[in-house]
């Protein structure tokens, strides 16, 4: 039998100050993170390459002892949560070891967010050994084969897109994978009362301050978190160019949406700041406008 001093962990005064650290699960820790981000950026890559770490060999511990058959006398959920903190506590002691999986992931991510500082991530390893693909071909993996409707969609927007993403700094993917959520990749326009199409790409509302055309249509909206149909008022546009420069200024100039340009690194941040502003009334706006953003940056990517 192993004996048990074999398995100990070490005390929390000998382990690295990056182990003692849990994992950022948690508001209170999170908020750690953002803090440290707005304080130094690089430390914040670190430690975000360190959380993505540690939460993966957490994940591997799990896999694999549900592939073993559980054993002992112990076989209750006070054993279970002993060992789903014990794995925890390995995942933490697996981290941060010299040239591993998280220098890999910080490099990756300062190439996303800081390019000229990726290659001092390597520190004083040798070149060859800390090499890595181009960042485009890191990320790229297998591309899913679009429909026609979604490429076409893409490629009927993607210059305008790229235009207004010049001039507001919001990522064309965005733009055009808000678009899809809002249209059905175009196969469901706002349209004017003589059918004619409004060019509100955006689904952006005719709120009272509106001067421009106006359409109305009926939609769906979320009361209480239960679907409603009801008529609703959306701004008209004269071309698609319009609705894309509106819907920037809207999202680039408007207090309410601050936040949202403050997380323009990131679908996931961006779709979840543009329904905490409450762009949308949908509990799962967020979620959905995430999945369409990057439906919309595979489309791209196979159009080449």
């Amino acid at each position: 039998m192993t004996p048990t001093t074999s398995l100990s962990l070490p005390a929390a005064s000998a382990m690295p100050l990056a182990l003692q650290r849990g994992l950022a699960v948690d508001s209170t820790s999170l908020d750690q993170l953002n803090h440290l981000a707005g304080r130094d950026s690089r430390a914040a890559v670190r430690e975000t390459a360190r959380q993505f770490e540690a939460l993966f060999m957490r994940e591997l511990l799990k896999s694999m002892r549900e592939a073993t058959d559980s054993s002992g006398l112990m076989g209750d959920e006070s054993a279970g949560l002993g060992t789903q903190m014990l794995d925890e506590q390995w995942a933490l002691k697996m981290t941060g070891l010299p040239r591993g999986l998280g220098e890999m992931i910080e490099r990756q991510l300062l190439l996303q967010t800081q390019p000229g500082a990726a290659g001092a991530a390597a520190g004083a390893a040798p070149a060859a050994a800390l090499a890595l693909p181009p960042a485009s071909a890191a990320v790229r993996g297998p591309v899913a084969q679009p429909s026609a409707t979604q490429a076409a969609f893409v490629s009927q927007h993607r210059q305008v897109a790229q235009q207004v993403e010049r001039e507001s700094g919001i990522p064309a993917s965005f733009m055009i994978g808000k678009a899809a959520h809002e249209t059905g990749w175009g196969r469901s326009p706002i349209r004017n009362a003589d059918g004619s199409d409004s060019f509100n790409l955006f689904g952006i509302k005719a709120t009272s301050g509106w001067r421009g055309r106006v359409t109305e249509i009926t939609t769906t909206e979320y009361v209480n978190g239960a679907p409603q149909r009801m008529v609703q008022r959306f701004r008209a546009y004269d071309s698609p160019l319009e609705a894309f420069r509106d819907y920037a200024r809207l999202i680039g100039r408007s207090p309410r949406y601050a936040e949202v340009m403050q997380n323009l690194h990131s679908p996931r941040a961006f779709a979840q700041e543009v329904q905490q502003a409450g762009f949308a009334t949908d509990p799962r706006y967020a979620e959905k406008l995430e999945r369409m953003i990057n439906a919309t940056v595979n489309v791209k990517r196979a159009l080449g």
